[in-house]
This record gives C-alpha cells, sequence and structure tokens, in this order.
C-alpha cells in the first residue's frame, strides 16, 4: 500500500486516545497501527488505570513502545480503585472522563509539542474515540484536525443519533419499570433513518431508563451532537455490510470514512513492514494462549466458542443454565469465564459440569480472541454481540448465538438474525433446554448450515473490502488525504 506510506524528515504525528474499556481499546490500536504503517508517529494514550491493568496483564516491559510509537496516560478523574482486575463502572467512567479529561489531555498535546524537552514532532492530528468528544475541543484549540472513530456498529450508532426523538416522541422515558415486562418493548419504531421497522427492545438498551436524566442517555446525546465538529467521522465496518445505514448517515455526516474489519486491514498493510510486533493487541486481562494447543486435538468446526466480552455480569443462576445447557449439548467447547463474570465474583461453577465436561470443555479466563474465531477447530461462537466479537466472527466466517447484554448489543442482534442470516437468540432469561437446543442446531442443524455458508460470504466480502481497490482500503486512502494528511 506504498501509496499511504509517508516519506518524510518531518513525520505527521496523531495522538490516538480510545474510551477507556476493553471493547474500544483495541480497535484504536489497529487504526493507529494502521496509521503507524502508513508513516505516522503515533502517541496512544491510555487511562492511567487501563495503563497498570495493561502493564499487569502484558509484563513490565509491554508499553515501552519503540521511537515513534509511544504510549502516554491520562488520569479518568475516579478515585483510585484497589481492584485492579475489574471493569470500571461504565456511567461513572463515561461522566467523569466527560468532565475531567480535556485538562489533563490539552496538559499532554502541550508537552508533546513543546520542542525545547520534546523529541518528537509537533502533533498535527488527533485521532480519538466518538465517546471522548472533548477531544474535539482540544483539536480546535491547538489548530488540527481531530477525527473520531465510534467502536459501535453503524446499526447501533444510527439508533444513538435519534435517541433525542425518542424523548421528544414520548417514547421514553418509561413511565415505569412495568413498561420492561408488560408489552411496550414490542412498540414498532419505524422511523429511524436507513433502517426497516423495528420494535423498541431492539434498540441500544440505554433508552431503557424510567429516569430523564439518566447519565448514560443523556452521555450519548451530547457525545454524538458534538460528533458533528469532527472533521471525520470513522466506523470499524464495511459498506457491504451495512449499506443502508451508511447512506442514510453519509447523508448526516459527509465527511464518513468506513475502513473495516481494522483488524483485516492492518493484516493488508503488514507488507510495508513494521517494527512494532509488540503488544499485538492491548488485553487488560492476561490472556491464556494454551486453549490455541487444546483447540489443535479437535476436529475441524467442531467446537463452541463462548465468550460474553468484557462487560457482560451474570447472575449464578444465569452461568449455572448456560453450564448445563453446554453440557448436555454433548458438544465440546472453550468458554472465556472472566474473574469477574458473575455478580459477587463467586464465578464457580457445579463440581459435576466440571466433571461431566472435562473431556470436551475447556475454561479460561481471557483469550487472544481474533486466534480463536480463525482456527479451524471452531465452528460456532455463543456471544453477547459486541461489535468487535460479531465483526471477529464475520472475518472467521463463524456463524453466532446472540445472548446481547447491553448498549448497541440488542441492535447487532437483530441483524445477526435477519439481515446478515448468520445469527440465532437465546432469550434472555436464559434456560439450559434452549442453550442446548440452539447449540446443536448451529452445530449440527440445517439452518446453522446455511448460517456457515452465510457467514463464509461475508467473510469474502470483508476480505475484497480491505484488499487493493476495496472500499476500506480506498477509504483509508480518502481519509488520510482529504483529513489527516491535508495540508
Amino acid at each position: 500500500m506504498e501509496s499511504v506510506q509517508v516519506i518524510s524528515k518531518h513525520k505527521p504525528h496523531a495522538v490516538c486516545i480510545p474510551y477507556p474499556a476493553q471493547g474500544h481499546i483495541n480497535p484504536m490500536l489497529n487504526l493507529a497501527k494502521i496509521l503507524h504503517l502508513g508513516g505516522f508517529h503515533i502517541t496512544f494514550v491510555h487511562s492511567e488505570y487501563n495503563h497498570r491493568r495493561l502493564l499487569k496483564s502484558l509484563g513490565p516491559d509491554s508499553l515501552d513502545g519503540i521511537p515513534d510509537f509511544h504510549f502516554d496516560a491520562i488520569p479518568d478523574g475516579l478515585p483510585q480503585s484497589e481492584d485492579v482486575d475489574s471493569t470500571q463502572d461504565i456511567p461513572s467512567l463515561s461522566d467523569s472522563t466527560s468532565k475531567n479529561c480535556l485538562g489533563p489531555f490539552m496538559e499532554l498535546l502541550s508537552k508533546l509539542n513543546d520542542t525545547s524537552t520534546s523529541d518528537v514532532p509537533p502533533v498535527t492530528c488527533i485521532v480519538s474515540d466518538g465517546a471522548m468528544s472533548f477531544t474535539i475541543d482540544a483539536a480546535e484549540k491547538f489548530g488540527v484536525p481531530c477525527a473520531v472513530l465510534w467502536t459501535p456498529s453503524a446499526c447501533g450508532f444510527v439508533c444513538y443519533t435519534q435517541y433525542h426523538k425518542l424523548f421528544e416522541k414520548g417514547l421514553a422515558p418509561l413511565k415505569d419499570t412495568s413498561y420492561l415486562t408488560n408489552g411496550y418493548l414490542d412498540t414498532t419504531i419505524d422511523w429511524i433513518p436507513g433502517m426497516k421497522s423495528i420494535r423498541f427492545q431492539d434498540l441500544p438498551s440505554f433508552i431503557r431508563t424510567t429516569n430523564a436524566n439518566d447519565i448514560m442517555v443523556n452521555y450519548i446525546i451530547r457525545e454524538v451532537r458534538r460528533t458533528f465538529r469532527a472533521s471525520a467521522l470513522i466506523f470499524n465496518t464495511f459498506d457491504s455490510l451495512e449499506k443502508d445505514v451508511l447512506k442514510a448517515l453519509s447523508s448526516m455526516f459527509p465527511r464518513l470514512y468506513t475502513i473495516g474489519p481494522l483488524q483485516l486491514l492492518k493484516d493488508q498493510m503488514k507488507n510495508i513492514g513494521s517494527k512494532l510486533n509488540n503488544p499485538t493487541s492491548l488485553n487488560l486481562w492476561k490472556e491464556e494462549t494454551e486453549c490455541l494447543e487444546w483447540l489443535e486435538l479437535r476436529e475441524p468446526g467442531s467446537v463452541l466458542y463462548v465468550n460474553f466480552g468484557s462487560i457482560a455480569m451474570l447472575t449464578t443462576e444465569q452461568v449455572v443454565e448456560f453450564a448445563w445447557g453446554l453440557a448436555n449439548s454433548q458438544r465440546p467447547f472453550l468458554w472465556v469465564v472472566r474473574s469477574d463474570l458473575v455478580y459477587g465474583n463467586s464465578a464457580l461453577l457445579p463440581p459435576e459440569f466440571m466433571e461431566e465436561t472435562q473431556e470436551r470443555g475447556m475454561l479460561a479466563g481471557w483469550v487472544p480472541q481474533d486466534k480463536v474465531l480463525n482456527h479451524p477447530a471452531i465452528g460456532g461462537f455463543l456471544t453477547h454481540c459486541g461489535w468487535n466479537s460479531i465483526l471477529e466472527s464475520l472475518c472467521g466466517g463463524i456463524p453466532v448465538i446472540c445472548w446481547p447484554f447491553f448498549a448497541e448489543q440488542q441492535t447487532n442482534c437483530l441483524y445477526c438474525r435477519t439481515d446478515w442470516g448468520i445469527g440465532l437468540e437465546i432469550d434472555g432469561d436464559v434456560k439450559r433446554d434452549e442453550v442446548e437446543k440452539l447449540v446443536k442446531e448451529l452445530m449440527e442443524g440445517e439452518k446453522g448450515s446455511e448460517m456457515r455458508k452465510k457467514a463464509a460470504e461475508w467473510k469474502r466480502m470483508a476480505e475484497e473490502a480491505v484488499s487493493p481497490g476495496g472500499s476500506s482500503y480506498q477509504n483509508l486512502e480518502n481519509l488520510l488525504a482529504e483529513v489527516l494528511l491535508k495540508k
């Protein structure tokens, strides 16, 4: 991709800052690596809390970087936590970053630009998570462009752009908690740009609130509104996957660039050569790579991979129902059970389950998911429907069973079942019999076979999108020429 590579004594300098949660960090890291491969100097900014977690999970030298790819950190404004291995409360974190991070971020930019003490090129652009819009204020003050990467799906994001209208139309907030169970969630919403009719329950879940002053709802409305001031809007998706929604969003945000799947695009650019081999990903939990050796012993397409992501928390009852559903399906499985997966941290599985499945099941605390989903032994994925997981599943050609937890995972689940044709859904009130039935259908049924073929088609289209001449490849070149490298 030589047309993208920048050859200059004075390198462009991109400051990349993700929202400080696991699902946001690696998409930004992939984008930062793509820019680095294209000749940019990179400063990658973590929260101090996550910086400490990463040093613990990856090792004390893991964030040393190289001369033209530095890691730095700013405070997130929350009180220091004693538990270094748990996910921070998302509403508190969102509220705190929006109120407290602008000052420390401006100080970091000033430090990087101080020629008397800094040995790096001056900052020429900011690439920020869309949920960290204080960076737009900083970019305007420093006179540099700010491109925002929204890490949800485009179909999830377009719903967020309509949150304010749900309030204007009197559809939210909910009158009281009975509306969660009285059939109101089946209300049809048929006016969201680029979407067919959907139900209220298919909207990103933050809107299911009885409080007009809900922190997350108002935070999202504010961050989306401020996105209009950004120099560019970037999505980790590809045109053919979400074409109707992207067409609608393009009319709202003229400078919109789809450059996904970022993992595949990064791999496509590796032929330029990069000294940045480590870390290949930034995981807040230590990866247990033994699972890859275990998968080598399994038949092709025989293993169900189970992972509910980095934030979802289950009750003990839900974990037990999933466990016995997996056991009763008689299928081999690899199940990621985080240390903080269960409320109250009592992630103890029944000893009878452990004994029953010891020959065909493996449990792990965290795994290199992209490698797992590309392993020939994997035949299906039981997932919370986070966008990274759905994209990685598509890139591996793997069909899914959906159990959405929160945010736009509900919307992703809808599209997996309908438009993309790759998913089945488990009821929110999970029962072992349904888990067993759907696992069997996915792994050995006719519907599972059809979804596997559809997933393989999406894999091919994703690979085409990031290849030279493909839509994502071309959109990256346009993003550089029109925004990040514009003179």
